[in-house]
């Protein structure tokens, strides 16, 4: 490679060449280095959870990756986001808020200094879709090595146990359906290695769409963390991305309309999180990509059903999904569905990476002739009460029902729902409704999901409702959970204007959820809610709900939304 093919190679007799060169040296790069690409290794690590505790050793093996293929890479930093600890602060918005200053973090150095390309490390939830963010802003060739999951243990039974199942069990804690001695025990037992949660959670999912998406190296996602299966796409990565970059492979030439479209599908063969909605959506807006996220969700929906049912959708671990082929193997399974014209970041397109690839026979994945579900699981609403978007999540094998109808329970406070529940507070067949935990209102959208567990773990799942603006971790798989409505419950929307009493309607097969309350009456309230106040402080919250990230937090359903009459029914 020469200065006219590499942004990173300035001429020779400028200053900033000159400067660059001074402070290089000191690192020990020597003038050949000057005129060979540079590469981010964006490395996410952090001691605040397994999730990000082993990546340093990972990035030390990509930059020796790099060097070895003839180029040099730079270890960055950035903001490691992560649910069940970042979640504690202001309601947990810093959480999806940390998924766009990570994009930022990115962008900040690898267009500053002129980086030629990025190895992006990804773990926990939220780092996955940031740096999938961060490489359509900049468009800079991108690979996505995904760093694994953790192994879980077992308990003196020899049943399984993990994190996810720590978080649901605690929810029955208060009302003694379990007890404290014991949680304590699962939750010794729950983590047996560094890594990301092992079930199909928001991580697994977002590693599942970099691979889908073909921001990978295929066939190493979703993999264990620190497996040798791992370390062969760590140790391959220096010579993949510096192929990239020699042929110019950019991100928004993969982030296609027909890649998101994969991603889609193959997000909902798996079940994966509810979260795989807005952060596709953001994906896709930073490309540049034509095509709407949610509306090809809702129509995917109609033809796709679960291939396979990894925990908590089901009884398989994820040991036994990437057996069966991970991500490969749902593309197989996939069919004519998936597009298979795409190009990877390799230079191959999907049908090149599957040829002479046979699916391991089993039962762990099927295919769309036979799925292990009779419905999708994740599930687009729109109605009188949800203008713009809501969204409910459902279980592969659970069978639940799809309609729900009742009088609403109101909170602006998850504390307040929490101890009304624990104290028997909601009756049965009502529709909890906790509001103000939008991307403004918190602001950064806050957490839900202890409110949706203490209901499971009050055995009340299945008996009352839950409808929320918040946002809940991927691995919410309990009853008739609906959540992101938009627009947010703040000012005169309609979420912001429910009152107890009012009664919901939910059909999910339907696609609605609707506020059967006079338009007259919704009229008046929302004259007497005026504007709302715009966001205290000067944190970065309060920029997120200014506008840096909250219009990449919830996306928009298209579709016309069927006539309503004057109760908010549909007709």
């Amino acid at each position: 490679m020469t200065e006219h093919n590499l942004r990173s190679v300035l001429p020779r007799t400028s200053p900033r060449w000159f400067t660059r060169r001074t402070q290089w040296r000191q690192l020990g790069l020597d003038d050949e280095d000057l005129d060979k690409p540079k590469i981010a290794v964006v490395n996410s690590s952090s001691k605040l959870s397994p999730c990000f505790s082993h990546l340093d050793d990972i990035a030390d093996r990509v930059v020796a990756s790099i060097r070895q293929a003839g180029g040099v890479g730079f270890e960055i930093r950035t903001v490691a986001p992560t649910d069940f600890i970042m979640s504690a602060g202001r309601d947990g918005g810093h959480v999806l808020a940390g998924r766009d200053l990570l994009a930022h973090d990115i962008e900040a150095v690898v267009d500053g200094a002129l980086l030629d390309g990025m190895i992006c490390l990804a773990s926990c939830d939220k780092t996955t879709p940031g740096q999938l963010m961060a490489a359509a802003r900049t468009d800079v060739p991108t690979l996505i090595v995904s760093c694994g999951y953790q192994a879980c243990g077992t308990m003196p039974d020899g049943e399984p146990v993990d994190i996810e199942e720590v978080f649901l069990r605690a929810g029955g804690l208060a009302r003694g359906r379990i007890g404290f001695s014991e949680l304590c025990e699962m939750s010794d037992r729950a983590i047996a290695s560094p890594g990301v949660c092992a079930g199909m959670g928001t991580a697994n999912t977002m590693h599942l769409v970099a691979e889908a998406l073909g921001m990978t190296i295929p066939g190493y996602a979703p993999v264990a963390a620190n497996s040798s299966r791992m370390f062969e796409a760590v140790d391959a990565s220096g010579p993949v991305i510096l192929e990239a970059v020699a042929a110019g492979r950019r991100p928004r030439r993969i982030l296609t309309p027909a890649a998101i479209r994969n991603a889609v599908k193959a997000v909902l063969a798996v079940s994966g999180s509810l979260n795989a909605v807005k952060h596709l959506d953001a994906i896709a807006r930073e490309a540049g990509a034509a095509v709407d996220v949610a509306e090809e969700f809702r129509r995917a929906a109609e033809t796709i059903r679960p291939v396979t049912a990894v925990r908590p959708n089901g009884p398989r671990g994820i040991e036994e999904f990437v057996a069966a082929g991970g991500t490969l193997g749902v593309i197989d399974a996939l069919g004519a569905e998936f597009d298979r014209s795409t190009s990877l970041v390799t230079g191959a397109t999907w049908e090149d990476a599957l040829a002479g690839w046979a699916r391991p026979e089993g039962e762990v994945i099927t295919d769309l002739a036979s799925p292990q579900g009779d419905h999708a699981t994740i599930r687009l609403l729109r109605g009188s009460l949800a203008p713009r978007l809501a969204i409910a999540k459902l279980s592969v094998v659970e069978k639940r029902p799809l309609t729900f109808r009742g009088p609403a329970r109101v909170y602006d406070d998850a504390a307040e729902a929490l101890e009304a529940i624990t104290a028997g507070e909601i009756a049965e067949g009502s529709v909890l409704v906790l509001r103000g935990y939008g991307p403004v209102g918190r602001p950064g959208m806050g957490m839900a999901s202890n409110v949706a567990f203490a209901l499971d773990g009050a055995g009340m799942a299945s008996r009352i409702a839950f409808v929320t603006d918040g946002q809940f971790s991927g691995l919410v798989n309990t009853g008739i959970v609906v959540g992101e409505v938009a627009p947010e419950g703040i000012g005169d929307a309609p979420l912001a204007l429910v009152r107890d009493g009012d009664v919901i309607e939910i059909d999910i097969a339907a696609g609605r959820i609707d506020l059967a309350v006079d338009t007259a009456e919704l009229a008046d309230r929302a004259a007497a809610a005026g504007a709302p106040a715009p966001p205290e402080g000067r944190g970065w919250l309060e920029q997120f709900a200014a506008g840096y990230g909250a219009r990449y937090a919830t996306p928009v359903l298209t579709t016309a939304t069927p006539s309503l009459d004057t109760t908010g029914a549909a007709t």
